[in-house]
């Protein structure tokens, strides 16, 4: 496969093959959090993040949920549809926690009723802000029938998820999910990633952090939190 670097993130290489509607993902083990302003080097942190997004974007592709994920090639790279970014991040909450508790006055691992669904701007110099719809067709980021797809297919992943990771004995807390339209058919799929960098994770039992979370808080042993994640999917 022709390996010419297109796009380096802060935590991922993509690389161009030879099928232009194709892409490898290569993850690199590097974490960042608050948009880059902490980040550091963690030792496999690529290879976990790699195969448990690989678990459970292949799940998603068995439920009927469309994922830009074709298959793992190696423990860090997996090989993916291209897609044209949408900038937008949609983001489905079992719990409050971090900055969205914080704003609502509520204790961190509030747990309401209802799941909860924020529409964010992927921008990475404005914060990643909160918009609503009629914003974000204001801007011209998608149409209200994107938008509709968008949360549709975010909200049945994000309970398909949740399902799946109870029978590991991990709660979902939160899910990002990024889409893009895939350059082959140009339906909306999910993008990116799902691991513990982009969705919070409990152990269901002790209620242990398994996610990003022990970065940006300081909890320490990121790494065996992310391989227990794997750990438990692999068992499943």
């Amino acid at each position: 496969m022709n390996k010419e670097l297109i796009f380096e993130g802060n935590e991922k290489r993509v690389y161009a093959t030879e099928d232009p509607n194709q892409v490898i993902f290569h993850y690199k083990d590097v974490v960042v959090a608050y948009n880059n302003v902490k980040r550091a080097r963690l030792r496999r942190k690529g290879v976990y993040s790699n195969q448990i997004s690989a678990f459970l974007l292949g799940y998603l592709n068995d439920c009927g949920i469309p994922t830009h994920f074709i298959r793992l090639l190696d423990e860090r790279e997996q090989l993916c549809r291209k897609i044209e970014l949408i900038p937008l991040e949609v983001v489905v909450h079992k719990r409050m926690c971090g900055t969205l508790a914080t704003k609502l006055g509520v204790e961190d691992g509030f747990k309401p009723a209802n799941t909860v669904v924020d529409l964010c701007y992927n921008n990475d110099e404005l914060g990643d802000p909160l918009v609503n719809s009629d914003q974000a067709v204001a801007l011209g980021l998608a149409s209200y029938d994107d938008l509709e797809r968008m949360f549709s297919i975010a909200k049945e992943a994000g309970e398909l998820l949740s399902r799946l990771l109870a029978k590991a004995g991990i709660e979902l807390v939160d899910a990002k999910f990024e889409f893009g339209r895939a350059s082959d058919t140009g339906e909306i799929i999910i993008s990116d990633e799902l691991s513990p960098d982009t969705c919070r994770m409990w152990d269901a039992e002790s209620g242990e952090r398994l996610d990003k979370d022990r970065f940006r808080l300081d909890l320490g042993d990121v790494i065996p939190a992310y391989a227990k994640v794997l750990e438990k999917l692999e068992a499943l």
